[in-house]
């Protein structure tokens, strides 16, 4: 039962998580008055890339090549640390929201020795700029962990999967959860996936050199990491039960709630997006020093009890 639960889980991130990237860039076409991709545009570009040869370097050492699985490893990992069908995670006695956030390190460590393996400016310069931004956003999640951790007792993400009052201090950390989210997903303001150009790349300067499989390992496991954040975030902010595996109504209404949080999160994203524009390198320090301050906030508000 266990295997099937792991494997449902695993199939539902991987099949829903494009699905979250075509829907925010199909409303970001929207708000800009263009026609845009569809948004099942995603699932087209991944099937194109599993069916293209990979061109590789010639300085490629065999980091660059298990960069990809490593990577597509470490994401499904941290997916399986997320209750999805039930109250627990399949995976919740091996690791909590802290190893959560050092798996996604582990991945993006791996990425940045890619980027420089290829002898590429371009490899380096993301690198070196992923890694900086890397180092202001892991303590800002940090500490909203340890908000929640007061709240519920335990850095376990199991304990807050159900139903749960929704305090001050879990607002606030959400919101600076939200920050790091934006950031590790590459958008804007901190990164910008729509771009090429040099002066502006982070994220796609380190897998600029990737191709044909390699490249849509990479990309989906970004989206699955974004799904991951939003569900962490949806179920902070907007709780909900564990599914009820019963035909009927329930699980009707159920499915309704569980897209519907992450449609408001997209919705939001989106309209971020549109609305700002990419801040320059060095104003990243002000972003996540703002994020900083509403985890200490969170922190006196959950220690106060409120």
């Amino acid at each position: 039962m266990k295997i099937i639960i792991l494997a449902v889980q695993l199939l539902t991130f991987l099949l829903l998580s494009p699905l979250i990237s075509g829907l925010i860039s199909k409303l970001k076409n929207n708000l800009r008055m263009r026609k845009g991709q569809g948004v099942l545009q995603p699932y087209y570009n991944l099937f194109k890339l599993f069916s293209k040869e990979e061109v590789i370097s010639e300085t490629a050492s065999w980091i660059y090549r298990v960069t990809p699985f490593v990577v597509f490893a470490s994401t499904l990992t941290a997916a399986l640390l997320i209750p999805l069908l039930a109250l627990t995670s399949p995976l919740q006695y091996l690791g909590d929201f802290l190893a959560l956030i050092f798996i996604f390190a582990l991945g993006r460590f791996f990425l940045a020795l890619a980027a420089l393996d290829t002898s590429s400016a371009f490899g380096g310069m993301g690198a070196s700029r992923e890694m900086f931004i890397s180092s202001l956003a892991e303590p800002v999640a940090c500490l909203a962990a340890f908000v929640l951790a007061l709240q519920f007792g335990s850095s376990n993400i199991s304990l807050f999967s159900g139903m749960h009052p929704v305090l001050l201090s879990s607002l606030i950390a959400a919101i600076a959860l939200l920050f790091v989210a934006i950031a590790e997903t590459s958008r804007i303001p901190i990164d910008n996936q729509e771009t090429h150009l040099e002066l502006t790349m982070v994220h796609e300067a380190m897998v600029l050199e990737y191709s044909g499989k390699s490249l849509a390992l990479l990309e989906l496991s970004a989206a699955v990491k974004q799904m991951i954040w939003f569900l962490l975030i949806a179920q902070i902010i907007f709780p909900m039960q564990a599914m009820p595996f019963s035909a009927g109504i329930g699980m009707f209404f159920w499915l309704g709630w569980f897209c519907l949080r992450l449609i408001i999160i997209a919705v939001f994203v989106a309209v971020l997006e549109v609305s700002l524009a990419k801040m320059r390198l060095l104003r990243v320090v002000d972003y996540f020093g703002f994020a900083f301050l509403l985890s200490v906030v969170a922190l006196v508000c959950a220690i106060i009890g409120v």
